[in-house]
């Protein structure tokens, strides 16, 4: 930094270059095309910035950010209709615009990830409209979190990112007919451990076992313990029918030892 006159300071190209964040060869080609020249020299010859110099190159630094050519900048920054504030307006037009489209292509990302993650290739709305308000973006997280390192979980995203909406569909319905015919029990009295309501316990595992990962009957006993002791998995079952979260979870447990 250099007084070259009572009040009047100026910077050297180096000095100017470490403080913008441009290097000197950037700023010896702005001066060779014009577009931002030194308003002083030095007896030496060399370059000396001025505070107004200064000003010219923040604009040169933001419209190039923003993906102007250097010619456009020329014609922008030469306007002698447009001032500092008027600059100013116009980049923070353009830095808006450029956020809206950002914003835009985050929340496509976060689409395209979650159907990654999730291995189901539907919309969020396809998604509710299939399996309700209770399948949530929270809730695929946390199934990842829980058993992410299985291979149960590595099967069930190998298999499912592969359905289509129809698949989805009948995968649906043939749960729907499976929880059916488990309320019909309950509400005939069918015991838990009886013949109706172990042989419901088996074709449920076998539409696990079919549709998403291999699930002996070890395990689909473990995983029927949600059904109670996890509130979502109890509400689902419950809203069908009173008790039915604990009679599916019986059924299964007594299927599993019918077959132990």
């Amino acid at each position: 930094m250099t007084e070259t006159a009572p009040g009047t300071t100026t910077w050297t190209v180096g000095q100017v270059a470490e403080r913008s964040g441009v290097t000197v060869r950037t700023l010896h080609h702005y001066d060779e095309i014009g577009l931002l020249r030194p308003s002083r020299r030095s007896a030496s010859g060399y370059r000396l910035y001025t505070d107004a110099d200064l000003v010219r190159l923040q604009h040169v630094v933001v419209y190039r950010r923003l993906g102007f050519a250097l010619e456009e900048i020329a014609v922008l920054l030469d306007d002698p209709g447009a001032d500092v504030a008027a600059h100013l307006r116009r980049q923070r037009a353009a830095v808006t615009s450029r956020l809206d489209e950002l914003t835009e292509l985050v929340t496509a990302i976060d689409r395209a990830l979650e159907a990654e993650v999730s291995g189901i290739r539907l919309t969020r709305e396809e998604q509710r409209e299939l399996f309700g308000e209770g399948f949530t973006e929270e809730y695929q997280q946390e199934a990842q979190e829980r058993w992410g390192d299985t291979e149960a979980w590595r099967q069930s995203q190998q298999r499912t990112s592969r359905y289509t909406k129809a698949d989805w569909e009948t995968i649906k319905a043939e749960a729907d007919g499976i929880n059916a015919g488990f309320v019909a029990a309950l509400q005939a009295r069918e015991p838990a451990d009886g013949e109706r309501a172990t042989a419901l316990a088996e074709e449920h595992r076998q539409h696990i076992t079919r549709w998403f990962y291999d699930c002996p009957p070890d395990l689909h006993a473990c995983l029927s313990t949600m059904y109670t002791d996890d509130e979502r998995f109890r509400k689902t079952y419950e809203d069908q029918a009173t008790g039915l979260a604990q009679y599916v979870r019986d059924a299964v447990h007594a299927n599993a030892a019918r077959q132990g």
